[in-house]
């Protein structure tokens, strides 16, 4: 594979970079949302907007692993990371991986909040959903340090044919509202592209207006 297809694998573009929209001033606590589909640049523009906008970053990965190809994107993101990236692996309770962080941590990069609900949904069952993302929105609310929260769009492909994965596409998009809703900022990324929905807590894009702007 050329140094080129690297790149674009791991989402290596210069428009990627997270200094294209705007770099955080150090102990800033600002949320930052980044949303996209699959290969859409996400991680790539959150980890890098976290390592430039920070000293001590602290990466919390939600993944386990369940199979050969869930291993291999698993290391394709371990390698990604340099070694100023401290880690916490946590499949079920983000709250609790929050609190524990390091006291010299100052920003936060929880990669990715889609496959966290999954395991939650799978693992405890869709009554108990709604709690976990309630101590999950404390949790958020409560920071201390800059964070980047990244999630995938599940909403614009074909309807699921089987009930549950309805279920999860719908919760997927209300839990997606919900950490928008409560974001500094929104960031989508398309082709390796951000784009800023949402900036200072308003929304940028045009007719995009939240009630309280109206």
């Amino acid at each position: 594979m050329s140094a080129i297809d690297k790149d674009f694998r791991m989402g290596r573009t210069e428009e990627a970079r997270g200094g294209a929209v705007g770099l955080d001033e150090a102990g800033s606590r600002e949320l930052i949302f980044v949303i996209g589909g699959a290969r859409s640049g996400k991680s790539r523009w959150a980890q890098e907007h976290i390592e430039h906008s920070s000293t001590a970053p602290l990466y919390i990965a939600t993944a386990e692993v369940t199979d050969d190809e869930m291993a291999e994107r698993i290391r394709m993101h371990q390698a990604a990371r340099g070694p100023r990236w401290r880690l916490i692996e946590e499949p079920l309770e983000l709250e609790r991986a929050l609190r524990s962080a390091p006291p010299e941590v100052d920003g936060i990069l929880i990669d990715c909040l889609t496959v966290w609900l999954s395991n939650v949904l799978l693992k405890k069952g869709e009554d108990a959903v709604p709690a976990f993302q309630a101590r999950l929105m404390e949790a958020l609310e409560g920071r201390s340090c800059l964070m980047a929260v990244v999630a995938n769009e599940v909403g614009m492909s074909v309807v699921p044919a089987h009930p549950l994965g309805r279920t999860f596409r719908d919760m997927a998009g209300w839990l997606n509202q919900r950490v928008a809703a409560a974001a500094d900022r929104v960031v989508m990324t398309v082709a390796g592209l951000p784009m800023v929905l949402k900036a200072d807590g308003k929304t940028a894009a045009v007719g995009c207006r939240g009630p309280e702007e109206r």
